[in-house]
């Protein structure tokens, strides 16, 4: 069993810059017979890198959307555009909630999908996680609902979801990760960890009763501050993460700090990066 992650899109270009780039992730994964796209940007522009990396989307069986911000989720409806077939979609329960950002100046700025619930169960089967977890196979499992155990990972208070007529405090419940048993060992797939990602690599971990062996994905660092930082990488460090693969929302900060304290660990998970685990 082999299990190979293929970074279609990310903030961060690839060396030689053959592939577009943007604000957001979009993960191909192939692992136990299955094809999964974990995230879909925030545009089309990932579909166009799948057909340089000669990648085909039409034989996706699942796509995950790890949260319903729009640099996960809004390259969704270009994706079921262009395909012929029909992937299963999973999300958490709580995902079809509309999303805003408070502004400086005050105001809402919509931060969601572009997409409602009863237009996308018209194109492709929809699972939602109710529970704290679903398993897709023997070796990958989704996870919904993680321990919030330290005080160091706040929630960013500018994040919002309409309910009713209301602007509520976001908490992130929609937010899933994926984890994988690899012959290296489980590693956790994350998209942007709003949670807090020491909260879900220790829920992860918890639930699975093994020790990670590493963590691929956004880690949502770029608006902390060094102690959260450096806590954060503590903990990574208590772990014995032997591979932390972050990139997106993880900040120029946040890379740099995994870097310079986990050199050896650290993996720069641009757009157009491999990741093989066999």
């Amino acid at each position: 069993m082999s299990v190979k992650i293929t970074t279609l899109i990310e903030n961060n270009p690839d060396q030689k810059q053959e592939f577009l780039a943007e604000h957001g992730l979009a993960l191909y994964i192939e692992v136990d017979g299955l094809r999964i796209l974990f995230d879909t940007g925030q545009s089309g522009n990932f579909l166009e890198n799948a057909i340089r990396m000669n990648i085909d989307l039409n034989k996706l069986d699942y796509i995950i959307i790890s949260h319903g911000h729009y640099d996960h989720a809004n390259g969704l409806i270009e994706l079921l555009a262009k395909i012929t077939t029909k992937p299963t979609l999973i999300v958490g329960s709580e995902f079809f909630r509309k999303k805003y950002k408070l502004l400086d100046d005050g105001k809402y700025r919509y931060n969601g999908i572009n997409f409602d619930e009863s237009f996308i169960s018209t194109k492709v089967p929809v699972i939602k996680v109710h529970g704290e977890c679903y398993r897709l196979s023997e070796n990958v499992t989704i996870y919904h609902h993680f321990d919030r155990t330290n005080d160091f990972e706040v929630l960013n208070s500018k994040f919002y979801y309409q309910d009713g007529d209301q602007k509520v405090s976001d908490d992130f419940a929609d937010e899933i990760a994926l984890a994988v048993n690899s012959p290296e060992g489980l590693v956790a797939i994350v998209g942007c960890s709003h949670g807090g990602a020491v909260n879900i690599l220790k829920t992860v971990a918890a639930k699975n009763r093994v020790p990670l062996y590493g963590v691929i994905g956004g880690t949502h660092l770029v608006e902390a501050d060094a102690r959260r930082i450096n806590r954060t990488i503590a903990v990574f460090k208590e772990m014995n993460l032997k591979m932390v693969a972050v990139s997106h929302c993880t900040g120029e900060q946040g890379l740099k700090a995994v870097q310079d304290q986990m050199p050896e660990q650290f993996v720069f998970n641009n757009t157009a990066n491999v990741i093989e685990l066999d």
